[in-house]
């Protein structure tokens, strides 16, 4: 299984191996990465969670696009490895 996750293209950690020192970073930057997926993802817990990590997803993909700084970046780790790639 694959997730994915929202990142800035600054940001040395890995958000699905180092999520402390990413998550510090982020906070640090001013970025708010975790409140600004919060409020674009539309989750709930009346989807399962397949569902809602789709949802996760095309708000990544939504936060991209309209994404005017550049900053952001979109990132991939399979549960295998656990190890993120950008995408």
């Amino acid at each position: 299984m694959t997730q994915c996750a929202l990142t800035t293209v600054d940001n040395p950690y890995d958000p699905f191996t180092q999520p402390e020192a990413w998550y510090r970073f982020d906070e640090d930057k001013g970025y708010h990465s975790c409140s600004y997926l919060a409020r674009i993802a539309r989750t709930s817990d009346q989807l399962s969670d397949a569902e809602n990590e789709q949802e996760m997803e095309r708000a990544i993909d939504d936060i991209i696009k309209y994404n005017p700084l550049g900053i952001y970046k979109k990132v991939k780790s399979s549960s295998n490895s656990g190890i993120a790639t950008a995408t």
